[in-house]
């Protein structure tokens, strides 16, 4: 399950968009609508099983969600997790936490 998998897609046909359909020769453009994420509660985040990792030189977010879900389309939820927008935001030797039960932390980031 991706992260757009419950929005709805809209039609966008607004004047900010113009150029960039007439470059491409749409009429309109179709968006996903953008979800709304939430931070897990401090209840949550204790009563869901994580794995440390330490990172390291070479790591990518994508790499350990295929790793620890066997899926990279998740990379976004170790992100999200540890409060950071991208990899280049993490130092190595820096601890990140990976939710064990992907299910349960779809759940508390309000995705299912």
């Amino acid at each position: 399950m991706g992260r757009y998998t419950k929005s709805r897609i809209l039609t966008n046909a607004s004047d900010y968009y113009k150029p960039l359909r007439e470059e491409r020769g749409l009429k309109v453009m179709k968006h996903y609508e953008t979800p709304i994420l939430k931070n897990p509660s401090v209840s949550e985040r204790a009563n869901t099983i994580t794995t440390a990792y330490v990172w390291k030189y070479g790591d990518r977010l994508y790499k350990l969600a295929n790793q620890h879900y066997g899926d990279t389309r998740y990379w976004w939820v170790i992100a999200w997790w540890n409060s950071v927008p991208c990899e280049s935001e993490i130092k190595n030797g820096s601890v990140i936490y990976i939710p064990v039960n992907l299910e349960k932390a779809l759940k508390a980031l309000g995705m299912t």
